[in-house]
């Protein structure tokens, strides 16, 4: 029960990671407030949570006898982001930990290939989208000189990626984020950690469109499966969603209050040199 009485905002929490994260935190006893944008982005290859999605998330933290908030958001609005962390310190009264969780991925393509239309949607969640999050959530906490900010990085947070270079673009941007912030708001009893995971077994991985990226010709979980578990130390295709919540957990704890500006990777070895 590391989270008796604190209360989180996580974004993107209508499945996957974000849905991981909140539920595990309502476990272990917080009060937790989730959003996401609940609507398909038109380019996207694959389908993303919808408002049933983010249901299900209440209905699990309520399951685990906790408060739970719930809201429409697009994190590229920073309207939508302070309206819903002022309803949060309004309705939980407080705000302690932020999980800037929200992404989106790319599509597969050199970067001079890529779109500009899909560039700035990425960038405006991947980015634009942390730093509003953090714009709406950390004035309470600088208010209370309390809080834990975590935000949902990448491998493509440390290194060049092919294929996807605006989410790399946007990753890389968000670990400045991360440093800045930590930086800024330590003598304020707030740290900033990255959690930067390879790739995670969740719905934005596991679809057509993900399998087509590592097995062109064969586009099916269980030869996605093959060609990844030979890329990693750790042989294994991909990491579950529960193990990236358990460094979320940690680092918004009071276990990690002596942690700010750090990358976590939860990688299977990928980035080790």
């Amino acid at each position: 029960m590391r989270f008796e009485g604190k209360t989180a905002l996580v974004t993107g929490a209508a499945r996957g990671q974000g849905r991981s994260h909140a539920v595990r935190l309502a476990h272990e006893g917080a009060d937790v407030a989730v959003c996401d944008i609940c609507a398909h982005i038109e380019w996207m290859p694959h389908s993303m949570g919808t408002e049933e999605d983010l249901d299900e998330t209440v209905r699990l933290i309520e399951a685990e006898g906790r408060r739970a908030l719930k809201a429409v958001v697009d994190v590229r609005s920073s309207m939508d982001l302070k309206a819903f962390a002022d309803r949060a310190v309004d309705e939980l009264g407080k705000l302690d930990i932020l999980c800037a969780n929200a992404g989106i991925s790319s599509n597969a393509a050199p970067l001079h290939e890529q779109q500009e239309n899909e560039f700035d949607d990425i960038i405006g969640v991947n980015l634009k989208g942390v730093w509003l999050a953090m714009k709406a959530v950390v004035p309470h906490m600088i208010d209370r000189q309390y809080g834990r900010v975590v935000v949902t990085g990448s491998t493509a947070s440390l290194a060049g990626t092919p294929m996807v270079g605006p989410y790399t673009a946007a990753k890389h941007g968000a670990l400045g984020l991360v440093r800045t912030l930590a930086l800024e708001q330590g003598k304020n009893g707030i740290t900033c950690n990255l959690v930067a995971p390879g790739p995670v077994g969740s719905p934005m991985l596991l679809n057509e469109h993900g399998y087509r990226v590592f097995n062109p010709e064969n586009p099916t979980k269980e030869a996605a499966a093959e060609v990844l578990s030979k890329l990693y130390p750790i042989p294994r295709p991909w990491v579950e969603v529960d193990e990236v919540s358990n460094v979320v957990l940690f680092l918004a704890s009071d276990d990690a209050r002596s942690i700010t500006g750090a990358v976590y990777t939860v990688d299977l070895g990928s980035t080790v040199k």
